[in-house]
């Protein structure tokens, strides 16, 4: 019994392995509330919302190491909320997004 019940453990993952993401935000006036997520082991999302009463425009530049960046943009009408996502072709160690906002 001991023999199984070692084996089981041994066949569990040790565990989810995420990467850090590193969020540097230059919000200019706009009031936007920005989360990142991991969604895969080369995927990440952006989930931006809006919270003031005017457009806001935004931009983010997704870092990963050699790679070359990867830049969204989107414009968030007062009180919307969008997700900007990003793929890259070799698997994310340490990602790093600038976030840049205005008003519109």
């Amino acid at each position: 019994m001991k023999k199984l019940c070692c084996l089981l453990f041994a066949l569990l993952p040790l565990g989810a392995h995420a990467y850090p993401i590193e969020l540097a935000k230059q919000l200019n006036g706009a009031e936007v509330s920005a989360s990142t997520q991991e969604i895969d082991h080369n995927m990440a999302a952006l989930m931006l919302y809006n919270y003031g009463q005017s457009e806001a425009e935004c931009s983010a530049v997704f870092r990963n190491g050699p790679e070359a960046p990867r830049t969204r943009r989107a414009v968030l009408a007062p009180g919307a909320n969008t997700n900007l996502t990003v793929k890259f072709t070799r698997s994310v160690i340490r990602l790093r997004v600038s976030l840049t906002c205005g008003l519109k």
